[in-house]
């Protein structure tokens, strides 16, 4: 940990072609990133001597050493040295082994993220003629769309943009808030070192807030206790909220704003909307959640709600105070007036205050006085409160108005405008909070109530399906209806199943109808039969009077939900992705046909296996038709804090999503999809069969959930508390059905297998066995393309003499003979058609990361092995595991997971 992970580690002279590639790797750091990491490490490495002695340093130095020359020696022995030392340690040895090898993932990926922003920066600087000439933006996105279709319907297009994402609380965050904290404050020590140029005393006292810092996290348990309670998974996100979110979207679209105004910006109407309505299922996802409760969806909004409130109180009472603008010069308009009348009716108190910070100062007044009414509120005093978002918005656009009838535009499309754009963005309810409930439970409850009458002797699982209707009620009388609209029905089979939404409803308020919440039932497809059937029960959705009643309120809005994660565990990574392009392509037309405006809501996850990878990308390899400008997701667990943690970067991530969803319908992309789709069909049907029936074959062998559970931690995982969400729906693992997503992928993962990102493929490309068809279907065909691109980054993350320790715990030599084969033929297909000699050799910043990452990783997996072998077979290095020893070797193992998923970057 001395800093050498960039600095030329040892390596061993038989693998020269490995030796060349990682220290060309090496080399191919940018001189910042390496002198950041080399920084960081060498605090690190001084905090380990401090605390454990230099045989702690020495000993992490010694494993980090052999793991690096195994990574570039193909022979067995140096990483059977490694593994040798990881055996001869004490466990408390070892527990301290993996801690270090964790900070210094934490450190390592804090030093990357900072490098992303100055890059992103140093883009931003070189930019002289606007923002077009940068990639991936919607200033770009708009340039060519306006190519095609003229300005107007560009125009038009942009003034109708969606970007919905939905965030969740999947239990794949294995770092602890604490932890979180801790980096966050590293890195703005790392911008002062980088930005302000520091030198003597300013520099040592950096150094020793750095050092205090990892000091901090080196001492602090990097396994939780406990796990977290939802209120608790609400705060976290509400502390992203407060850290990033709540500007970053007014800074996106400022930036879009000033270029399509140019000279103008800042003095004319904002021709910019606001494209980006955030929602969440945290506090509303019940599904296999015994812990969200009705109450709990109240806490949840509430306490959003609150930050919400707090924010544009802040904002407006900013706003107030610099518009310091005398009524001589700008005269206040009849409407402004008489909204200070109204504000002297409501509050003589609040009138006077307002006017006393500001004599003569009319527009100032009201905006203070208005950031009172926020308060209020806030703190429900009903004689100031505004009973929703949009009476404050009215208010804003007529001191908005007034400014610019006064000649005052630039204070008016100033400060003003980012509030307005910010109550458009966040109402009062800062995200739209979305329930989603299992259609069995539904089914059950209404079966009960059929039985028993709604005043009869229901149990406590009706009652609180009925309760969750009730808080939606509340929800939506006291934040508007934006605040909890959307229903979402897991494992949507039949038509029955959404209108059990409604029945439900009606029992809800069958005393008060004229109370019940405004209710959009959305279907989730998520198995491969389901999302077959997917269009027939569409159809048979319309004709329900509730979705036709809906539909007429709304413009025949209509949402639907796919589900990457079950359809990937049900017949593998190829034919899930496959089927699901199809559906989206069916739906699409299924909704043109039917004159209804479409968002498909796609439920992907961070990892590979479960439809992870670049979003933007994924937009722009859809079905015509399928985004239409619109475009929903779920953003889980670890990729919250890895895509909007930092504003810099978050502003990124949004351009990138928003750009690619107003280009998919541009008509050469449009074209390209169809065309593709259309000429390589029956390679999509071969690659569909000839996969999912290789997939069946490992995951319907008998006995293969027990092996999987034995050859991978899945049953430690279930035990880490990252999260309030149960891993498994039941308690054994006789059936992968019983099995969440989550937990499947996650195994794989910390296995180093990442079997769920790319088993199947292998089999299937051999079949087809064409090597210049699958060029050119790569060249090609988008879907195809982002799909190999996908598997390329799982297969570069995995390590087939790593993989094979956790294969051999179990005993089925013939299931690991069949994952490790699958595991060379993919690779040897996947490398044959993107012409690299080794995965992401072609992504020159991505790869070489992912190479210098690996040893580290190797390090804590032969930790994990060590302490899963010895849990299995009851015995460590010959030693018997009894109940505190195996207490301790689980202990042991949690470590190496929370450390895993630091360096690999992808959990669940």
């Amino acid at each position: 940990m001395n800093g050498q992970w960039q600095s030329g580690p040892r390596l061993s002279p038989v693998s020269e072609s490995t030796q060349t590639v990682r220290g060309n790797a090496r080399h191919e750091v940018p001189d910042p990133l390496r002198e950041d990491v080399r920084l960081l490490g060498g605090l690190l490495g001084r905090i380990l001597r401090e605390d454990g002695g230099q045989n702690l340093l020495d000993d992490v130095e010694r494993l980090r050493e052999l793991t690096i020359r195994a990574y570039g020696d193909p022979s067995p022995q140096a990483l059977d040295e490694a593994a040798d030392l990881v055996a001869s340690f004490s466990v408390e040895r070892a527990e301290q082994v993996a801690r270090a090898f964790t900070c210094y993932f934490h450190l390592a990926n804090l030093a990357e993220e900072y490098h992303r922003v100055r890059v992103l920066r140093s883009r931003e600087a070189e930019t002289t003629t606007g923002p077009a000439v940068l990639e991936d933006t919607i200033p770009a996105a708009f340039a060519r769309l306006t190519e095609e279709v003229g300005r107007d319907e560009a125009l038009r297009r942009l003034g109708e943009l969606e970007f919905r994402p939905v965030l969740t609380a999947h239990p794949t965050e294995a770092r602890r808030r604490a932890i979180s904290g801790t980096i966050r404050r590293l890195a703005d020590l790392l911008g002062e070192r980088d930005t302000r140029r520091p030198g003597g005393v300013t520099l040592a006292e950096n150094e020793r807030r750095m050092l205090g810092e990892i000091d901090t996290m080196w001492r602090t348990a990097p396994v939780r206790t406990s796990k977290p309670s939802v209120i608790d998974e609400v705060k976290t996100v509400m502390g992203v909220f407060d850290a990033v979110l709540v500007d970053v979207f007014g800074d996106v679209y400022r930036r879009l704003d000033d270029w399509l105004l140019a000279d103008d910006a800042g003095r004319a109407t904002p021709v910019a909307k606001p494209f980006v309505k955030l929602g969440t299922w945290i506090g509303g996802d019940r599904d296999g959640n015994p812990n969200v409760t009705a109450e709990i969806t109240r806490q949840a909004a509430a306490l959003a709600a609150d930050h919400a409130l707090a924010a544009l109180e802040r904002l407006a009472v900013e706003t107030g105070r610099k518009l310091t603008l005398d009524a001589e010069g700008t005269a206040p308009s009849s409407d402004l007036n008489a909204l200070w009348q109204r504000i002297r009716q409501m509050s003589e108190e609040v009138a006077r205050r307002a006017q006393e910070a500001s004599p003569n100062e009319p527009h100032r007044a009201v905006m203070l006085a208005l950031a009172e009414r926020i308060s209020a509120t806030r703190t429900r005093d009903a004689d100031l409160a505004y009973a929703n978002a949009e009476q404050f918005e009215a208010d804003l656009i007529i001191v908005q108005d007034s400014l610019v009838a006064a000649g005052a535009a630039r204070a008016a499309y100033g400060d003003l405008q980012r509030l307005v754009w910010q109550v458009q963005t966040f109402g009062f309810h800062l995200a739209e909070l979305e329930v989603r409930q299992h259609s069995q439970v539904h089914a059950a409850a209404l079966a009960e109530i059929r039985e028993l009458g709604i005043n009869g002797a229901l149990s406590d699982k009706t009652r609180e399906v009925l309760d969750t209707y009730r808080a939606l009620g509340a929800i939506q009388r006291r934040f508007g209806e934006r605040a909890a609209r959307r229903y979402i029905v897991s494992f949507t089979q039949a038509p029955e199943h959404l209108a059990a939404v409604y029945e439900l409803a009606s029992y809800a308020f069958a005393d008060d109808p004229e109370a019940g919440p405004v209710i959009d039932a959305i279907p989730l497809f998520e198995t491969f039969a389901d999302l077959q059937n997917s269009v027939p029960i569409l159809d048979s959705m319309l004709t329900l009077p509730a979705v036709q009643k809906r539909l007429t309120e709304n413009g025949r809005r209509v949402e639907v939900m796919l589900g990457y994660s079950d359809s990937s565990k049900d017949v593998g990574p190829v034919a899930a992705t496959l089927a699901l392009h199809d559906a989206q392509s069916r739906i699409a037309e299924w909704a043109r046909n039917n004159d209804l405006k479409l968002t498909l809501f796609h439920g992907r996850g961070g990892a590979l296996g479960r439809g992870g990878g670049p979003a933007n990308r994924a937009v722009l390899a859809q079905p015509p038709h399928s985004v239409d400008g619109r475009f929903k997701l779920t953003e889980q667990g670890e990729v919250i804090l890895a895509r909007y943690g930092d504003p810099v970067i978050a502003s990124r991530h949004i351009e990138q999503v928003a750009a690619a969803t107003l280009l998919a319908s541009a008509p050469s992309v449009e074209a390209v999809n169809e065309s593709a789709a259309a000429k390589f069909a029956p390679l999509a049907k071969a690659l569909d069969a000839t996969s999912r029936e290789r997939f069946h074959e490992l995951v319907k062998a008998d006995g293969f959930p027990k092996w999987f559970a034995q050859v991978t931690p899945l049953e430690e995982v279930g035990l880490l508390p990252i999260g309030s969400r149960p891993a498994k729906r039941g308690l054994s693992v006789n059936s992968l059905d019983d099995l969440r997503a989550i937990p499947w992928v996650f195994s794989w993962s910390q296995a180093r297998i990442n079997l769920a990102g790319w088993y199947g493929l292998g089999t299937a490309l051999a079949a087809v066995g064409d090597v210049e068809l699958l060029k050119s279907a790569r060249a090609e065909w988008p879907l195809f393309a982002t799909m190999l691109d996908n598997v390329e980054m799982s297969l570069a993350k995995t390590d087939e003499r790593i993989a094979a320790q956790y294969l051999a715990l179990g005993s089925r030599d013939d299931l690991a003979a069949m994952v490790l084969d699958e595991l060379r033929l993919t690779r040897e297909w996947v490398l044959k058609i993107s012409g690299n000699e080794w995965p992401l050799a072609s992504k020159r910043v991505l790869g070489r990361a992912v190479q210098l990452r690996s040893p580290y990783v190797d390090a804590l997996s032969l930790l994990q092995v060590r302490a899963l072998r010895g849990l299995r077979t009851g015995s460590d290095g010959g030693s018997a595991v009894d109940g505190d020893y195996a207490g301790r070797l689980q202990h042991l193992l949690l470590l190496t997971v929370n450390g895993v998923s630091a360096g690999l970057q992808n959990t669940g």
